[in-house]
């Protein structure tokens, strides 16, 4: 039996992971490189390690736990994980996929319900316009955590010097990036 084949029949959380992202839990040997690099593991409940081994176990109440998690939200996803894996598991990958299931499951981590206005808000701003919108992220964001008058005396300034446009720019094919966002909630939800 090839390992892909013994991979997809794989049930439970950790045969998700693979099936949507073609990362393979069960190959990490918990060797620790990725929590020991990892520039956020302290802030995190549980580390990428130990992430690792809950959906290696295929325990459901550790899956949930992983779902219920912090660590997936202020995972930054700054790929350190992957960099040092010997194994060359692509943990931030994962996180990506962990999180839109948390998401949709409505398991996500109420610690974490400003990181996930800005993973909202960012996102919307991507399927909307194409590209980064700054504008209208910072607003959305703001109406999403009613945090209005937070970081408010900061936009004259970067309007002055260029950094903020009034006007989104909109990249040419933006049915080809609301087709990218449909297939992904398609995918997601099967």
């Amino acid at each position: 039996m090839s390992s892909d084949t013994h991979h997809s029949k794989i049930s439970g959380l950790g045969g998700e992971v693979f099936e949507h992202t073609e990362v393979k839990a069960s190959h990490c040997y918990q060797c620790g490189k990725c929590s020991a690099g990892c520039p956020l593991s302290e802030e995190m409940d549980y580390p990428p390690s130990v992430i690792m081994r809950m959906l290696q176990t295929g325990d459901p109440v550790l899956e949930d736990k992983v779902l219920r998690s912090f660590s997936i939200w202020v995972c930054l996803t700054c790929e350190m994980c992957f960099a040092r894996c010997p194994m060359s598991i692509d943990i931030p990958k994962m996180m990506d996929f962990l999180r839109e299931k948390s998401v949709n499951e409505k398991k996500a981590n109420s610690k974490a319900k400003e990181i996930i206005a800005f993973h909202r808000s960012f996102l919307d701003s991507i399927k909307y316009t194409g590209r980064l919108y700054e504008i209208g992220l910072f607003v959305d964001y703001k109406a999403r955590t009613l945090r209005i008058l937070d970081d408010l005396a900061l936009a004259p300034k970067m309007m002055k010097r260029g950094k903020l446009n009034i006007i989104p720019e909109l990249i040419k094919d933006r049915s080809g990036v609301a087709a990218i966002f449909r297939k992904s909630n398609k995918k997601n939800k099967n």
